[in-house]
């Protein structure tokens, strides 16, 4: 027994030596990394960075340039399908938007809102190099870096810190007066050794996965050291220094194997950079910030020539029909689908909108082709009742809203629903409108609605959209 007991040992230990050796080298080198404590849920993170991007598109000029945006956002989806399993939260919406902005940098929002400096794609060498500053700060996002860190210093309040935040984000501490009212933007944004060298290594890690060589991550530190750093606490921050970056994530990379499938053509990077290179100079930040100027970031219209953002834009008289192809969002509470030439818009609530259809005019956001959603809290567990008083309280904001009929019954998801359809004169362009109203009950009690307008004499081309729109609607719940 016992010499047949040493076989067996040395049977089991040549099988395990056999294993081993076909396992990829990455299982062992690569640094474990673990999600923090966080008192907050990711519907948290994504409230938060919500309301951030809502106050930070109106802090920052964004380009208006389609072909810049749709690239940067196809690089950037790519690099999200590439987060490890472990770190993907389905409640996250990651989007792209560029920043006219000369600054080397880019931030993201916790919950998936990212934004890139037009100064950081200009920077760049390639576009590994570029795609390495988006996973990197993809990461945080994915770690969950910014209300973990709020979590450690025991100072944090839900909704709480959106000024503070885009106070950190501009000058890399709160800023004084209305920047400093709410002090979570303290700790956010502004990561320490220890996040920062873990969003390190995770970029690497989806660089690889994505197929780009991790090492132009690395790379990106002597590239923008030599042209003028991140600016003042920036994708550079001095800790830990750039030099032990470059050689800690040279280290990790040695360790994994690149995606070699995923690999695409990077010749359009440098098609982008050249298209860049055609705009006046951007402001940095300092600058901007200094002009005190609010940007509204809305429509794709440049009056007088100016690209930089202007204080009232309409909504053009013409816009685009709905495309036929689809794109699903998860917005924690809910998932729908939406036309691919549709925007999302936290302007005033939750909307989505095609180019020419949203606007501004007084200062409010203004929409003619769109659909809106939410929810609200209501003192009635009967639908019926809880819909009206929602009609009514739409009806004391807006005076021209006048129901053109009774409630049908609608189908939302398996839930039971209610539609009514409202006639409305739209107060900036004073055309007639239809506006339909959905709504059901969720568990919780609170009521969910879905808001739809058109002009009155587009609706026949809008109705199937919405419908398909609705159809499309899942509710988590």
């Amino acid at each position: 027994m016992r010499i047949h007991f040493q076989k067996t040992n040395a049977c089991v230990a040549a099988v395990i030596a056999i294993v081993i050796a076909l396992m990829p080298i990455a299982t062992f080198g690569q640094t474990q990394i673990k999600l923090h404590a966080n008192k907050f849920s990711t519907a948290d993170d994504v409230k938060l960075g919500r309301q951030a991007a809502a106050e930070a598109e109106q802090q920052f000029p964004l380009l208006r340039d389609s072909q810049v945006n749709a690239y940067v956002e196809r690089v950037g989806q790519r690099l999200v399908a590439a987060i490890p399993p472990e770190f993907q939260h389905p409640e996250f919406r990651y989007y792209f938007k560029v920043v006219n902005a000369s600054d080397i940098n880019a931030f993201a929002l916790p919950g998936g809102p990212m934004y890139v400096n037009r100064g950081m794609i200009e920077a760049a060498r390639n576009e590994g190099e570029m795609a390495g500053v988006m996973a990197h700060e993809l990461s945080h996002v994915a770690l969950r870096h910014g209300t973990a860190q709020a979590t450690k210093a025991q100072k944090y309040a839900v909704g709480a810190g959106v000024a503070g935040i885009l106070g950190t984000i501009l000058t890399g501490s709160p800023a004084v007066g209305q920047l400093a009212q709410l002090p979570i933007g303290a700790y956010l944004l502004k990561f320490s050794r220890e996040y920062e060298t873990e969003a390190d290594l995770l970029g690497a890690r989806i660089m690889a996965n994505a197929g780009y060589d991790p090492r132009d991550l690395a790379n990106v530190f002597q590239t923008l050291e030599r042209q003028g750093g991140g600016g003042g606490g920036g994708f550079l921050s001095d800790h830990p220094s750039p030099k032990n970056r470059y050689a800690r994530i040279n280290q990790e990379a040695q360790y994994l194997r690149v995606n070699t499938a995923m690999r695409a053509d990077s010749r359009e990077f440098f098609g982008i950079q050249e298209r860049l290179r055609g705009y006046p100079r951007a402001q940095t930040m300092a600058e901007i910030q200094r002009s005190g100027r609010r940007y509204p970031n809305q429509g794709d219209q440049y009056p007088n020539g100016d690209r930089t953002g202007y204080p009232e834009s309409m909504p053009r008289s013409r816009v685009d029909y709905p495309s036929s192809r689809y794109r699903t969002y998860n917005e924690g509470t809910f998932t729908v689908s939406i036309p691919d030439n549709w925007r999302e818009l936290n302007q005033d609530g939750l909307w989505f909108a095609p180019t020419g259809g949203y606007g501004s005019a007084n200062g409010q956001a203004v929409f003619t082709h769109a659909v809106n959603f939410g929810t609200t809290q209501t003192r009635y567990r009967n639908l019926q009742q809880a819909t009206n008083d929602f009609i009514n309280t739409l009806q004391q904001g807006n005076g021209n809203l006048r129901a053109r009929g009774n409630y049908q019954r609608m189908d939302v998801d398996g839930h039971y629903g209610q539609l009514l359809t409202l006639d409305n004169v739209n107060e900036a362009t004073g055309r007639p409108e239809i506006v339909n109203v959905v709504t059901t009950q969720l568990r919780n009690g609170e009521l969910f609605y879905m808001i739809a307008v058109s002009p009155s004499d587009e609706y026949s081309t809008y109705q199937n959209t919405f419908l398909t729109i609705l159809r499309s609607l899942r509710l988590n719940d």
